[in-house]
């Protein structure tokens, strides 16, 4: 997620082109046909879409892979010749961008030096001078006489480097000229994760998104549980199997404020509830302030789903009345998951029943329950019970002036960004399924 954490543009040779990107943890290569004309699905097994499951209704269409444990990521190549890359798919980021230094924890990057379409951007560049007017730290000149881009990050962490482009390969098709992030330097909070990645794909609604750059008018995906498959879709198609999307509009606004993110897929919070009975809290603390403090955005960048300060208190008090007698709190008060998440629990072999969390949305509710509740923290227990954590944080520990719906809160929702008609969908479908029905997994 960047600073504060989905829109488009047109590029004329793409906007009839469909992309569809498979979540898998292996590499292949297949091929599926359809009425329309010959799918490609990178990476992994030759499989065989079947005739007729899925409507295209552009005439060219294909598909890549990305795959979900911690982070969601794609797997493309990139350069002349073309070197894999693999990269966290971002809804809260603008700037795409790649390793092109080799860090003592990276074992992926990108070698410039190796391509021979890679291209600097120079200062005096047009899209160093005015389309990154939306990046929260204002780009600078190195001494080269380039325009040096510096990322920042909610946890704390940054990169920087040299704006350029190059070819990207998407689904075997190459895309000359996209404008991304060549970077050198940088924090982590994460180096457990950067080792896996090469770099990061900006997905929200700002002029150098991905894609803003590639034309795409809406895109799609679902995220299926840990370690499994699911499915990303760049482009417009429809399917039997899935039921009717339920719609929430983008909220937009003309104004520069200094902590509104207007390139954000922004969405209009207006309550919570849990079981039956909704959060009593005013109204208007679900509403952006004047200075942009408050927005609702929907972040594939972040884990978790983040509220803030005075929400999440009367989520988590009454969570608790509610499970009071069903789950054993953590009797560590030092323990803070994450930094951001106090309320935890010792549990074990089995969940019990929980009551539903649903966050309800101007004209669309998302309801999170069972497992999705709780997460397991690895190495932690107490005796022979595991410790889950509430899977719901508290921002402005963060620092964070915002509310965030993260990606564990959108698993097994099919989660469409229609940018054409400013909106956010959703419906609950089981993505393993399908990315079965797309021609993925057994």
């Amino acid at each position: 997620m960047a600073s504060s954490p989905l829109v488009f543009l047109l590029l004329p040779s793409l906007t009839t082109t469909l992309f569809i990107i498979f979540l898998q943890i292996q590499t292949s290569v297949s091929s599926v046909s359809s009425s329309a004309q010959t799918l490609l699905i990178l990476p992994l097994k030759a499989q065989t879409l079947p005739h007729g499951s899925v409507s295209v209704p552009k005439p060219s269409s294909r598909k890549i892979s990305f795959q979900h444990n911690v982070t969601l990521t794609v797997s493309l190549t990139v350069g002349s010749p073309p070197q894999s890359v693999t990269m966290v798919l971002d809804t809260g980021s603008e700037l795409s961008w790649l390793h092109c230094k080799k860090f003592p924890n990276l074992n992926s990057i990108f070698n410039p030096l190796l391509s021979s379409s890679y291209t600097p951007t120079p200062c005096t560049s047009p899209v160093c001078k005015t389309r990154t007017r939306d990046f929260s730290i204002p780009v600078s000149c190195d001494p080269k006489k380039l325009c040096h881009a510096t990322v920042s990050y909610a946890d704390a962490s940054s990169i920087e480097g040299n704006l350029a482009t190059e070819t990207f390969f998407i689904g075997g098709s190459a895309q000359p000229g996209t404008i991304f992030g060549c970077m050198d330097s940088g924090f982590s909070s994460n180096p457990n994760e950067d080792s896996k990645t090469t770099g990061l794909m900006g997905m929200n609604r700002g002029s150098l998104s991905f894609v803003n750059q590639m034309g795409i008018p809406k895109f799609s995906y679902c995220i299926s549980g840990y370690h499994s498959s699911g499915v990303l879709l760049l482009g417009d198609a429809t399917f039997s199997w899935l039921g009717p999307l339920k719609y929430t509009p983008l909220v937009k606004i003309s104004t520069p404020l200094p902590y509104f993110d207007r390139v954000a897929y922004t969405v209009r919070l207006e309550g919570i509830r849990v079981g039956q009975k909704a959060l009593q809290v005013p109204k208007s603390v679900f509403s952006p302030d004047h200075t942009g403090a408050g927005q609702t955005m929907v972040d594939s960048g972040t884990q978790f789903t983040f509220l803030l300060g005075s929400v999440y208190t009367a989520l988590r008090e009454e969570f608790v009345a509610q499970t009071k007698g069903v789950l054993t709190l953590f009797d560590d008060p030092n323990f803070v998951f994450q930094g951001s998440m106090d309320l935890c629990y010792r549990v074990g072999s089995v969940l019990p029943p929980l009551p539903a969390v649903t966050l309800v949305f101007e004209w669309a509710e998302m309801s999170v329950s069972g497992e999705k509740l709780l997460y397991r923290v690895d190495d932690v227990a107490k005796g022979r019970d595991q410790v889950y954590c509430f899977t719901f944080g508290n921002s402005d520990l963060l620092g964070i002036e915002a509310y965030v719906i993260g990606h564990h809160h959108q698993q097994n929702v099919w989660m469409e960004f229609d940018l054409v008609n400013s909106r956010v969908g959703f419906a609950y479908t089981k993505c393993e399924l399908a990315s079965q029905r797309l021609g993925m997994g057994p």
